[in-house]
């Protein structure tokens, strides 16, 4: 009625093109939700993307309730669809025929056609009555056509339950009567056993014998008299017994006949309890416990009855394969369905490389990692919860919506902005509260500290002769507190007894420099930062402590031996000869060992021995053998022992490196494939030469006596000055 209403006086408008659906205008009605349209509109819309169905293939959508239809509307008919093109008449609703409507009812279970005139929107419900039964059609109604409620009655269904045997006895229902839930007793083949089941199921089924098995032994009496069946219930008659005379053919063993038997002499049986003769051979009979490769059999003589058990023993390996264990007398089956654990835990990694696997009898091949990885994430705040795995985490998911400022606020970093991330870059002066009252000459930071003041100031030098610009930052203090009074630095009148100070610690300085300030850098920062090494005679680098200009003033000058070096390098340049190249054969002539190397072997030449054999060991490893390196491990040592090492494995190329503090430090060693060699002349060996190479001592002199002064023999040696052999290893 809406729809009629508002279709007459043109107050209906199109969804598509949002105008008044004139009287007289082409339109199309969906006959799913009834929506009326412009023709032109809905052509217009059913060609558009838009109105396409989201799998693509069930054609366009209605703009209203979105119901897919296949065809596009080509033509202008009536609500009905019988008349194409109507005609608008006065007395009639616009866009119909005029005619009765004659449309089947949809979703109801209606015979009767639409009888109203040709209408827009649904059908109107059938007015017709019908008579219709109940659910158990025991009692009839009449009722409206098409009405979709159930007609229940008071009286029991009573209809036949799927046994065939009971009725129904609920109250008029719809749908199939429930199962029979009665029980019934049932007794199994051999009946021994009872149970009970739901009348009409197929457990109720019976063939005479019984109802179901109860899979223990049937135990009826044969037809013999003497003898109970062995068989599973079953529900068949029994079988005859199985040591009558005409059932039983041959031994025991099933290798010999009787007939061959009665003929060697045997007695022929009469009855089933007489016993069955023995061919006297080897059973052979299989046996229960082999496998279906490996098949054990009785070695028993030929006898009645079952056989003995099997001699041979059953090995069972664990899960994993590690151990195994003997179970005795086992069936093939048995075997196969027995697994036993033992208590070995496995050593490997786990997929995320940090964890041991640590399962018992192992068989794991991935060996997943289930625990949670628990490591920071780059933002420094969280921790990664993902499983625990190989390589970085993954960057921290939480997003602060807040802004990030710097200290001042000038700069800003507006949200989302994620966690872990720095505070903005701030080109303003610093506003931090200061500890001085000097200007301030670096920006804005987000450090808690500001760096050091770098303002000037005029101080006194220690004993009072001139004065200095310094610096009053903290850094500066604490770098001249070791050596100064006052936080000053010393002068030239001061240098005398600031240089005694420095001696008497074991620092060899340079020689007294033109400008103090270079001396007072090096010696300053060198006492304060190795004061440790100092103490225990190391020397202190300063290359990185001072400036390329300084460096060239404080440089040593060259002696006879760099001279040499440098000469030799430069013609080496000149005829294009490598470094590496020895075209005279003068480094194979042998190694060259240091006086002081030396002076040190004799005083330990059996320390000296042993070093030297392990480094001969070491490099023939690691030439002969597949890897590229190779190292060894000295104990710990005082300095003589470890500056010996080191010099040694210069002669050698091996690479030595000292590792722990005092008393504990020791020196390891690394020999490389191709780098490292073996000498032609071990020190040993060049100090034994050396030794042979000298003079003897001379053969101290004996005086002759005079045979007339009545003294016979020799006399005592002149006493003169002991010979001391400096290289003596004794000594």
């Amino acid at each position: 009625g809406s729809l009629i209403e508002q279709l007459t006086t043109e107050k209906y408008e199109c969804m598509v093109c949002c105008e008044v659906v004139r009287i007289v205008a082409p339109v199309w009605s969906c006959q799913n939700c009834y929506h009326v349209f412009h023709l032109n509109c809905i052509k217009k819309w059913a060609r558009s993307p838009a109105s396409q169905a989201e799998d693509g293939n069930s054609g366009w959508r209605c703009p209203a309730c979105q119901n897919a239809s296949v065809q596009v509307p080509k033509t202008y008919t009536c609500f009905c669809g019988k008349v194409h093109n109507p005609e608008w008449n006065r007395n009639e609703i616009p866009h119909s025929c005029g005619e009765l409507c004659g449309k089947k009812r949809q979703g109801l279970d209606c015979p009767h056609l639409c009888n109203i005139l040709c209408h827009p929107g649904p059908c109107p419900s059938c007015p017709a009555f019908v008579t219709k039964t109940c659910e158990c059609g025991q009692t009839s109604h009449s009722v409206r056509c098409g009405q979709s409620t159930k007609i229940h009655c008071s009286n029991v269904c009573g209809n036949t339950l799927n046994c065939g045997k009971h009725s129904c006895t609920q109250v008029c229902h719809a749908g199939k009567c429930s199962p029979c839930q009665l029980t019934v007793q049932q007794v199994c083949y051999c009946g021994s056993n009872f149970k009970e089941v739901l009348c009409g199921s197929k457990e109720e089924f019976s063939d005479g014998f019984g109802s179901f098995s109860c899979q223990n032994i049937c135990g009826k009496k044969l037809n013999c008299g003497r003898h109970n069946c062995k068989q599973i219930c079953h529900p068949q008659p029994c079988q005859l017994c199985p040591r009558l005379p005409q059932v039983v053919y041959r031994c025991p063993c099933g290798q010999t006949p009787l007939s061959k038997l009665l003929e060697l002499g045997c007695v022929e049986r009469k009855i089933c309890t007489d016993p069955i003769p023995s061919c006297g051979k080897t059973c052979g009979k299989p046996l229960s416990c082999g496998s279906y490769e490996f098949i054990h059999t009785c070695e028993s003589l030929c006898h009645e009855g079952d056989c003995k058990p099997c001699s041979h023993t059953s090995n069972i390996y664990c899960r994993c394969g590690f151990k195994k264990k003997d179970f005795g007398e086992l069936s093939f089956f048995l075997i196969a369905a027995i697994t036993f654990m033992c208590d070995k835990r496995c050593n490997k990694k786990r997929s995320c490389g940090r964890h041991k696997c640590n399962e018992v009898c192992c068989v794991d091949t991935e060996h997943k990692c289930s625990l949670v990885c628990g490591r920071k994430l780059n933002c420094g705040l969280h921790r990664c919860e993902e499983p625990c795995h190989r390589g970085s985490c993954q960057t921290c998911w939480q997003t602060s919506f807040d802004e990030l400022t710097c200290y001042c606020g000038e700069s800003v970093i507006y949200p989302p902005v994620p966690c872990g991330t720095q505070p903005p870059e701030c080109k303003k002066t610093c506003t931090r509260p200061h500890d001085c009252d000097h200007p301030v000459y670096h920006s804005c930071h987000s450090e808690e500290k500001c760096p050091p003041c770098t303002y000037l100031t005029q101080k006194w030098c220690m004993g009072k002769h001139e004065v200095k610009q310094l610096g009053t930052d903290k850094f500066v203090k604490s770098r001249f507190r070791l050596l100064s009074i006052g936080d000053c630095s010393p002068c030239v009148t001061c240098y005398p007894s600031f240089q005694s100070y420095v001696i008497e610690t074991k620092v060899y300085v340079l020689p007294q420099m033109k400008y103090t300030t270079l001396f007072f850098r090096i010696a300053a920062i060198s006492i304060a930062t190795k004061l440790t090494d100092l103490q225990l005679g190391d020397s202190v680098e300063i290359s990185r402590l001072i400036t390329k200009k300084e460096m060239k003033q404080a440089r040593l000058q060259c002696d006879e031996e760099c001279l040499a070096l440098q000469r030799n390098r430069r013609l080496a340049e000149a005829l294009e000869i490598d470094d590496n190249s020895d075209p005279f054969n003068i480094r194979s002539s042998g190694p060259k060992y240091s006086d002081l190397l030396k002076e040190d072997a004799r005083k330990d030449i059996k320390f000296v021995s042993d070093i030297e054999k392990e480094m001969r060991m070491l490099v023939e490893a690691v030439n002969k053998g597949k890897h590229t390196k190779k190292s060894h491990c000295y104990p710990p040592m005082n300095r003589d022992h470890r500056r010996i090492i080191h010099e040694l494995a210069q002669v050698y190329g091996i690479e030595s490196v000292s590792y722990d503090n005092e008393p504990k430090r020791n020196v390891v060693i690394t020999a490389v494939k191709g780098k490292s060699i073996c000498p032609s002349n071990t020190l040993t060996s060049v100090l034994d030469k050396e030794m042979q190479s000298r003079p003897a001592p001379p053969l101290p002199h004996y005086k002759q006596t005079d045979k007339s002064s009545g003294n016979s023999g020799l006399s005592k040696p002149l006493k003169e000055e002991p010979v001391i052999d400096y290289f003596d290893v004794q000594d």
